[in-house]
C-alpha cells in the first residue's frame, strides 16, 4: 500500500503562496542548491505524483522545457527530467487529457479512485495541491506531511489546507535544516485510514 504524502513549501505561518498563482514561487522562498537536491531526491523516491489541476498547470508550464535549459543549473535540469518521466495523476473535474506521463481522473468517484491508487501503489504517492491535499485529509487518506518552512511570515495569501474544522495529531517523522534558515519537517498523520 501506498502513502499520500503532501509535500509543500509553506511559511512560518503556514501560507503556500502569497498573492493567487504565485504557488510557492513568490520572493519569500529560499531555495537554494542544497534545498533543490533534496526536493530532486525526493522525486526520484516518488512512485506516482498526484497533483491538483492549478498545481498541475504551474509545473506543467515550467519544467517539462526545463530540463533541455541549457543555461539552468544541472540541478534544475534534472529536476524538469525527474518531473516529465515520473508517472502522474491530474485531478481534475475540467481537464480531460494532459502530456507527460499523466492520466486525469475526475468528478464524483475520483476519491475512490485515489484510495484504489494508494492500495495498488508501493511507495510515495506525491500530493501537491491544497484543494486536493485538503479533500485527502478530510476523507482521511492523506498519511503524511512533509513541509519545507522558510523564515518568513506572509500574513495572508493561500493556507496550506483549506478549511478544516478538527484537530489532526501529527508525529514528527525527519527534521532537517537547510541553507539560508530554511527547515523541512515531515509528519505522520495519526488518523489516516488504513487501505
Amino acid at each position: 500500500m501506498g502513502r499520500f504524502v503532501y509535500s509543500m513549501n509553506v511559511s512560518l505561518d503556514l501560507m503556500i503562496e502569497q498573492v493567487p498563482g504565485d504557488n510557492g514561487a513568490g520572493e519569500w522562498m529560499r531555495i537554494g542548491e542544497e534545498l533543490h537536491r533534496a526536493f530532486n531526491a525526493q522525486a526520484l523516491e516518488t512512485a506516482v505524483i498526484v497533483h491538483g489541476r492549478i498545481f498541475y498547470e504551474i509545473m506543467e508550464e515550467y519544467w517539462p522545457r526545463a530540463g533541455d535549459d541549457r543555461s539552468a543549473p544541472d540541478f534544475i535540469r534534472e529536476y524538469g527530467e525527474i518531473w516529465t518521466s515520473k508517472p502522474k495523476v491530474l485531478v481534475s473535474r475540467t481537464r480531460t487529457s494532459a502530456d507527460h506521463n499523466t492520466r486525469v481522473i475526475g468528478g464524483d468517484d475520483a476519491l475512490e479512485e485515489l484510495a484504489a491508487l494508494r492500495a495498488e501503489t508501493d511507495g510515495v504517492l506525491g500530493v501537491g495541491g491544497a484543494t486536493l491535499a485538503t479533500q485527502l485529509l478530510r476523507a482521511g487518506l492523506l498519511d503524511e506531511l512533509l513541509l519545507v518552512t522558510h523564515p518568513a511570515i506572509l500574513g495572508f495569501g493561500r493556507p496550506l489546507f483549506d478549511d478544516h474544522d478538527r484537530q489532526i495529531d501529527l508525529e514528527l517523522l525527519e527534521q532537517r535544516a537547510f541553507e539560508r534558515g530554511v527547515t523541512l519537517h515531515r509528519y505522520a498523520i495519526h488518523d489516516a485510514k488504513a487501505a
